[in-house]
């Protein structure tokens, strides 16, 4: 189980890329290891690297590996995550991708292709680090595949497991990696390569990108858990509903896994402020991190994030600017001391699997993929009500694993996974569907 923590620079916030300090990056990234923490996630702005079409700058390329060196002598391990994308609401995309030169992110072929350079370039360039921990294609680069985002890029489904392989691969050969290395990864043996989504892709059926993208492309499955979809709002800021929305995302997303052992990594999860009170900030994130330690096969939490935004800096939603596990001049908070307190005590082994499974009506009687599967599972929903009523009656306090009907002639698999019971959602549940569908705002 591994801990760690997206890094907010606390100095200019991420447009500090544009005048980068290693003595700023310095002391932003000893106060992170004082945590406990192993790994930082760090966001190199795509504009900034790749500000033309055609033009890579080599500077912004060495600014990254400068980061990924000043982590590995506080002995921290980093992802690097490419495509930004959108960042605590805020998008950052270049401009020969917008406007007058807009064209489609995931489908033009002259924009796929530069987009793999730059992933294969920025790859590259920290593929000899040794504290390396992977490359992320980009931060819930589905937003920009669907409503509510004002101005998406039209995806298929299909086109969009296209685009991922095409990412993933690009990433491989800068890494110079192959495939199905995330339990290499986990050890620390070897970068993994990961596709982030936000929580639309489980949640609503009209997001073109769905489970299966998570599942199906790199070498771990991630998830990124924001309470305030709905789950706060059903369930209060320290209800079953919120304190388990990341054990249970995670148990939902490891149902598409066709590797029994794949590794799943909560690679986002806060406590946001218009859900969470500030005095509840603390209890949420021990509860929260404590359930997540039940799954199994977790690659590790990655909290959203270190250092509060700054004041000075305009138009951020509230909640953006108490994020963070220290305040924007370097005071831990409560939330950072007990993220502290469980990175130092947990378990070194992985959970075992919860000998329990619920299934997931993902297809009808006659076998065909029945509709709604999404919305039933989102906060509200009448599986999310099922998989939580048989969490919190569970003797040992662990949530069930999610195992699909369409799944449930794999005994093989099912073993594996090492499932011996299987429930069904109880009868009675009115599935309120609360969950909203927008970009997490804190990511």
């Amino acid at each position: 189980m591994r801990f760690g923590v997206n890094h907010t620079p606390s100095v200019g916030w991420f447009h500090s890329w544009l005048d980068f300090s290693p003595s700023d990056t310095a002391r932003d990234l000893e106060q992170i290891a004082s945590l406990g923490a192993d790994h930082v996630r760090i966001f190199p702005l795509w504009p900034v690297v790749q500000p033309n079409r055609t033009m890579i700058r080599q500077r912004a390329l060495d600014d990254v590996a400068t980061v990924v060196d000043i982590a590995g002598s506080f002995g921290l391990d980093v992802n690097v995550d490419a495509l930004q994308g959108h960042l605590s609401s805020f998008d950052f995309v270049p401009a020969w991708l917008d406007t007058w030169h807009r064209r489609n992110l995931f489908t033009d072929p002259d924009v796929v292709a530069s987009t793999v350079a730059y992933v294969e370039a920025l790859a590259r360039t920290v593929a000899d680090r040794p504290n390396l921990l992977g490359i992320t294609i980009g931060n819930e680069v589905n937003q920009f595949a669907h409503a509510p985002h004002p101005a998406p890029f039209g995806v298929t489904a299909e086109q969009g497991h296209a685009w991922a392989a095409t990412m993933v691969a690009a990433a491989r050969r800068g890494l110079g990696t192959d495939g199905g290395r995330g339990l290499e990864a986990r050890r620390g043996s070897a970068p993994l390569v990961t596709v982030a989504q936000y929580d639309a892709a489980w949640y609503d059926d009209a997001q073109p990108f769905g489970p299966e993208h998570a599942a199906d492309h790199g070498d771990a499955t991630v998830t990124h858990s924001w309470v305030f979809n709905g789950a706060a709002q059903l369930h209060g800021a320290l209800g079953p509903g919120s304190v388990r929305h990341g054990e249970y995302l995670l148990q939902l997303a490891a149902a598409w896994n066709r590797d029994p052992h794949r590794p799943n990594w909560l690679q986002e999860v806060g406590a946001p402020t218009n859900v969470v009170p500030p005095a509840d900030a603390a209890s949420f994130t021990e509860q929260t991190i404590r359930h997540v330690l039940g799954a199994q096969d977790v690659l590790g939490v990655t909290w959203w994030c270190s250092h509060d935004v700054a004041r000075s800096l305009a138009d951020f939603p509230e909640l953006e600017y108490d994020l963070g596990l220290f305040t924007n001049d370097g005071r831990r908070k409560p939330a950072g001391e007990a993220f502290a307190a469980l990175a130092r005590s947990a378990p070194a082994s992985p959970a075992a699997p919860p000998a329990t499974g619920i299934v997931l009506d993902d297809v009808g009687p006659d076998g065909t993929p029945r509709p709604g599967v999404r919305a039933d599972c989102a906060p509200g929903g009448r599986f999310a009500a099922g998989w939580l009523a048989l969490a919190e009656a569970a003797p040992d306090g662990r949530g069930p694993q999610v195992l699909l009907r369409s799944r449930l002639h794999e005994d093989v698999l099912r073993a594996a996974r090492g499932i011996t019971t299987i429930e069904h959602v109880p009868d009675g549940l009115d599935g309120t569907v609360l969950a909203v569908a927008h970009p997490a705002t804190g990511a």
